[in-house]
């Protein structure tokens, strides 16, 4: 098929896993071009996708330059992209893994320092005392910037880190540093502490949009089928059938429907949540026997990702040929 739609996966490491068994659970098996070291796929599953496999860096770059349409990568990469990033992506789904806080952590010596304010304090009494601003070793400068600036700390410089951020305390070429962190194990052996206001961002993988991508009819139809089978394998995790005789018409549903089930062939859908407390009721009114079961999909109408997307699309006068 002639301008397929072309989606980004990571090519290595924990999050490529979590990609492929994501994929996998959404029944979406990928067949490698060249081996396992490939970086080309082929999802089946869903005609009209390419897969290409780049690091997750550049798969945030790739959806913000309109390289490819959609691509899986961490919120904090697509915050680094830079001014205009934001216009040029949309995030249409959290995945649920590739978890990561982009945190500011200082040494656990500083006692009188856990919150930005007195982060500000330090900062500017430094320069005042010895003329040299507050060193802050970092990848993410675009976010530590803004970061800091909300916080009205204008009294330091960036030390860009090229390999292992938490170390630059200790070895002396920072004071402070601005990193990614799951655990804060990390930060702990290098006695580094989390400020309590300085969570930057909550980050996890994304399912992501490029909004600068050449959108061709072919290219929409294969995503909107992409998405669609995304949300319903989504919407599956979440919820349960519940079925029963005379459960197609029976008097207590609109009670049922108004804790938040909808009404399906036979019963109900209803988030898992509330499974217990429907089954109860149920019974308890002389309804039974009442059977839960774990749908594999569910596929509604509305897909509020697809939509958005196409509206982004319109909004920004995109033309699709």
């Amino acid at each position: 098929m002639s301008d397929p739609l072309i989606l980004a996966i990571p090519s290595k490491g924990r999050l490529k896993d979590q990609v492929e068994a994501w994929l996998q659970d959404c029944s979406l098996g990928l067949d490698m071009s060249g081996g396992d070291r490939g970086y080309r796929a082929r999802l089946r599953g869903a005609d009209g996708v390419q897969v290409r496999l780049l690091s997750a860096g550049d798969i945030a770059e790739a959806l913000v330059a309109g390289d490819v349409h959609l691509g899986v990568t961490g919120e904090d990469l697509l915050g680094e992209q830079g001014p205009g990033s934001a216009e040029a992506t949309l995030l249409l789904r959290p995945l649920g893994f590739g978890r990561a806080d982009l945190v500011v952590a200082a040494p656990r010596s500083w006692l009188d320092v856990s919150v930005m304010c007195d982060l500000e304090d330090v900062a500017h009494e430094r320069l005042v005392r010895t003329g040299r601003r507050l060193r802050v070793a970092t990848k993410y400068l675009a976010q530590t910037r803004e970061f800091f600036a909300r916080h009205g700390i204008a009294d330091y410089r960036i030390v860009e880190s090229g390999g292992a951020t938490e170390g630059a305390p200790a070895a002396g070429i920072a004071d402070i540093i601005v990193d990614i962190t799951t655990t804060g194990a990390t930060l702990q052996a290098n006695d580094l502490k989390i400020l309590e206001d300085g969570v930057i961002l909550r980050s996890q993988a994304h399912l992501a949009a490029g909004l600068r991508a050449d959108w061709t009819p072919g290219g929409l139809a294969a995503a909107e089928s992409l998405i669609r089978i995304f949300e319903a394998r989504a919407a599956a995790h979440a919820s349960a059938t519940l079925i029963w005789p005379g459960g197609d018409d029976d008097p207590i549903l609109p009670e049922l429907e108004a804790l938040g089930a909808v009404r399906r062939p036979n019963g109900l859908l209803a988030p898992l949540a509330l499974v217990p407390r429907i089954a109860e009721r149920l019974t308890s009114a002389g309804r039974g026997p009442v059977t839960a079961s774990r749908p594999d999909f569910v596929f509604e109408t509305a897909c509020p990702p697809w939509d958005g997307l196409r509206a982004a699309l319109e909004k920004t006068d995109k033309r699709v040929r």
